[in-house]
């Protein structure tokens, strides 16, 4: 384990897939065969209404990084195109879709977690930044916080052939319409769909997951992440 300073909390490395241990994704792709990928549909506590998309632009996949903060980050750092906030007692969350992925706020007791698939190249701050990764390939982490909360995450970054990725996305659009928070962003010129980005959020007594789908057609590609933020 290492030592985050100025926050009580301890982070590794493990070992699984990209979901979470004894979970799956909502959504899988085949990268074969015309029946597409698999869908499974878990019935959530809370049901998130779909969100009208608004048009905009957001960066390359080449410039994303996934990080983890122990604090708030201000909401005016990120252009936001649709947010949902959730109660549940035990902890309260905050859930957005940003211009170039996402942003998630938990907090218990005190305790806040935040995080975030944004650009490298926007400035962000550094003061309590637990997990800092560039989004590329396929990555796990965990952080043990005192008290017995726990944070576990992976993401993967997936380019699949272009029949595949406008099927998955088609069906990321439908599931958005159902639940969740959905956002559709203009086409960048040379293609006349735009880019994806698909939140699903499940509740549970003490603990809340969250899956998070983003398309970028430019380069046929999907980053999926699936993450658990779980009270003792």
């Amino acid at each position: 384990m290492r030592a985050v300073p100025d926050f009580p909390c301890r982070s590794r490395r493990f070992t699984v897939a990209w979901c979470m241990p004894r979970r799956r994704p909502i959504l899988t792709i085949k990268a074969a065969g015309r029946r597409g990928r698999r869908v499974r549909r878990p019935v959530p506590v809370v049901s998130l209404e779909s969100v009208r998309p608004v048009l905009s632009v957001r960066p390359h996949v080449a410039d994303l990084v996934f990080q983890l903060y122990g604090r708030v980050l201000h909401p005016e750092l990120f252009e936001i195109r649709a947010a949902r906030t959730i109660d549940r007692g035990v902890y309260s969350a905050s859930i957005a879709i940003t211009e170039a992925g996402h942003l998630v706020t938990w907090r218990k007791d005190g305790l806040t977690l935040t995080e975030l698939a944004a650009s490298q190249k926007q400035p962000l701050p550094q003061r309590r930044r637990l997990i800092s990764h560039r989004i590329a390939g396929e990555r796990s982490d965990r952080l043990e916080c005192r008290g017995g909360a726990c944070y576990q995450t992976c993401f993967q970054l997936e380019t699949v052939a272009e029949e595949v990725f406008w099927t998955f996305q088609e069906e990321l659009a439908g599931e958005g319409r159902k639940r969740g928070l959905l956002h559709r962003f203009e086409s960048g010129g040379r293609l006349a769909l735009g880019a994806l980005s698909w939140i699903n959020v499940e509740t549970r007594p003490r603990g809340l997951i969250v899956q998070a789908f983003h398309t970028f057609p430019d380069d046929l590609a999907i980053v999926k992440s699936q993450s658990l933020f779980e009270a003792p």
